[in-house]
C-alpha cells in the first residue's frame, strides 16, 4: 500500500512509537500524519472515529479505509514481501479478522499502559 495517508493520535507516545516502528521495518507505508494535524472531516471522519482508532485512507477514487484489525492486515497485505502478503491476506478473513479486532480494541484501551505509553495516551471514556 503505497498511495495513502496512515492518520493517528499524535498526542499518543505509544501509537507514535508504533508509527515510526512500523515506517522503518515495512518498505511499503502509507504516508503518516497525527490527527491533530489534518482536517480528518474530509475523509468523513469524526473525531470520535480517530480518537478510538488510527485510519489508513486509500486516497485514490473510490475512497477505501481500513480501521482496528482491518488495519494491520492492509498494511501486510501491500508489502512486496510473499510472507507479509500472505499473512496480511490471512489477516483479513472473517474469523481471524474478528480476533484482530478485539486484539486492537485490548491495545488502544490500554495504551496508556503499554511501554512508552503516558497519561495522554488515555482513551475518553465510552459515553
Amino acid at each position: 500500500m503505497a498511495p495513502g495517508l496512515l492518520i493517528y493520535d499524535g498526542d499518543c507516545a505509544f501509537c507514535t512509537s508504533a508509527v515510526q516502528w512500523l515506517e522503518a521495518r515495512l518498505e511499503r507505508f502509507p504516508r503518516s500524519i497525527p490527527q491533530q494535524h489534518i482536517d480528518f472531516a474530509q475523509y468523513g471522519l469524526s473525531l470520535d472515529d480517530v480518537t478510538n482508532s488510527a485510519w489508513i485512507v486509500d486516497t485514490r477514487s473510490p475512497l477505501r479505509m481500513w480501521s482496528h484489525g482491518e488495519l494491520a492486515a492492509a498494511l501486510l497485505a501491500g508489502q512486496p514481501s510473499f510472507a507479509l502478503r500472505w499473512t496480511g491476506r490471512m489477516l483479513a478473513l472473517p474469523g481471524i479478522r474478528h480476533a484482530c479486532d478485539l486484539g486492537y480494541r485490548a491495545i488502544a484501551v490500554n495504551r496508556h499502559r503499554l511501554p512508552g505509553g503516558t497519561p495522554a495516551c488515555a482513551m475518553p471514556p465510552r459515553a
